[in-house]
């Protein structure tokens, strides 16, 4: 009798189980049709272009050094600068003549005026290093304006802004890029150039984050945009530091694509409180959780792991691993590589035979392993990005790439889908959040063509 009841208990467990399975179903979220007359814009290119013309709107805690780095790249004129605030446009200015660069057009004192510098029809490409929520505008008037945009990120906010983008894009033919600096960091670079050169082998699972307490900086946003944008919204706001290096490593819309998300957060505990010190308000309905954290699956079974923190005093980290059947690779806290000893045998370092399965390889053979796989493109530029700067380098190889693929008529390193994927996971992650942990389909923003290209290239003329 007991083993029946038993068993009866067993039965009806596995049919709740069942039962529950069953009831959770994937969140769908509409894929829009391609407009008539209008086709993707994989690979896309311009006419090359032997000087980049460029205006840049935002001159605040991100557009100074735009500008500075644009100044050290050969073939540029800069043309435009635009801010609300003129103090800001006369500091550019004043940076140019530092430089020995010619003055260009100032363009100030309204939140309009960034449409005159769209107008003309002497500039190529506008920069844009506003807040974020004026991102698409901006981003969208100068494509319909025969302009080439580069959008700091995230560059949209809502599924709505990602599918103008994308749309407004593929009708002008005209280039949309995020400025995803951290694709340019050296460890990444290196990393991703061992991945496909197969030292990895079959890449299986990749982490990235932000995890950076800003504690210290809440008060230099202009009119405490980014923590009002904190108070008012739930989920992984700010991903693309950590989704874009791992997107490029897993050749996302490049032969696999991301299907679903499972999204998890903390309460707020720190973000109230940050409010109340800074506002002098209380702030009971504070949206975004201390922590967010994302689970994604990708098509051809491969798993990411990304991360949202920016207001515990856990040390700044973006996360940044790959985990191979053959290879790991770590950026954080401290560089770390390990790989099966067969993997290495081409190595001029003898260090790859005393290898420890329990044990990342010995310093000196990492730091020989990152400098070996640095592509040689940023082996040259190198010396110059570390003494020009931004972010030790990583913003300048940035834009070096971006103005010599636009001068060369050549595809850039990240298109228009790859700032949609990247910037997807905000509100993606708020819909999961908001049913309990749900499981989100990621839309195809390709709409069909996202294992056309296989594998993720850098162009060169």
């Amino acid at each position: 009798m007991k083993r029946f009841a038993c068993l009866l208990m067993i039965a009806c467990l596995l049919m709740t189980f069942d039962l529950n399975a069953q009831q959770v179903k994937m969140i769908e979220t509409a894929v829009p049709e391609r407009p008539a007359g209008q086709r993707d814009a994989l690979q896309l290119t311009a006419p090359p272009m032997k000087t980049v013309r460029v205006g840049f709107i935002g001159l605040g805690m991100r557009g100074p050094g735009a500008v500075e780095r644009f100044s050290q790249i050969e073939g540029t004129d800069i043309k435009g600068l635009c801010d609300v605030e003129v103090d800001r446009v006369e500091d550019c200015q004043k940076l140019l003549e530092k430089l020995g660069r010619p003055r260009a057009t100032g363009y100030s004192g309204s939140t309009e005026a960034y449409k005159a510098m769209c107008d003309r029809d002497d500039i190529d490409l506008i920069y844009i290093c506003t807040d974020w929520v004026h991102h698409v505008p901006l981003a969208v008037y100068a494509m319909e304006h025969g302009k080439h945009v580069a959008i700091e990120v995230p560059a949209a906010m809502t599924l709505d802004e990602i599918w103008l983008l994308i749309n407004t894009s593929e009708r002008t033919r005209k280039h949309c890029m995020m400025l995803e600096n951290c694709v340019y960091d050296f460890f990444e670079i290196a990393t991703l150039n061992m991945a496909q050169q197969g030292l990895f082998g079959e890449v299986l699972h990749v982490e990235g984050s932000y995890l950076h307490n800003l504690d210290d900086f809440w008060t230099e946003y202009w009119n405490n945009w980014r923590l009002d944008y904190n108070m008012k919204y739930r989920g992984d706001i700010y991903p693309t530091h950590g989704i874009g290096p791992d997107c490029q490593v897993l050749n996302i819309h490049r032969g696999d694509r991301m299907e679903y998300l499972v999204a998890m957060d903390t309460k707020p505990y720190n973000g109230p409180k940050v409010v109340k010190k800074l506002m002098g308000q209380e702030c009971p309905d504070f949206q975004n959780g201390d922590q967010t954290s994302t689970l994604i699956r990708t098509v051809n079974g491969k798993t990411m792991l990304i991360q949202h923190d920016v207001l515990t005093p856990r040390p700044y980290s973006r996360m940044f691993q790959v985990v191979g059947s053959d290879g790991y690779a770590s950026k954080y806290p401290i560089p770390q590589l390990l790989f099966r000893s067969e993997m290495l045998k081409d190595t001029e370092s003898p260090d790859y035979q005393n290898l420890n399965a329990h044990a990342a390889m010995p310093d000196s053979l990492c730091r020989a392993m990152l400098k070996k796989y640095l592509p040689p493109f940023v082996q040259e530029l190198e010396e110059k990005a570390r003494r020009v700067g931004g972010h030790g380098g990583m913003d300048f190889i940035m834009d070096y790439r971006l103005v010599y693929c636009l001068q060369n008529g050549l595809p850039l390193d990240m298109d228009v889908y790859d700032m949609a994927e990247w910037c997807c996971l905000g509100p993606l992650t708020r819909i999961s959040l908001e049913n309990g942990s749900a499981p989100v389909a990621i839309p195809d923003f390709t709409r069909g063509a996202w294992d056309r290209i296989q594998g993720f290239r850098y162009a060169f003329k």
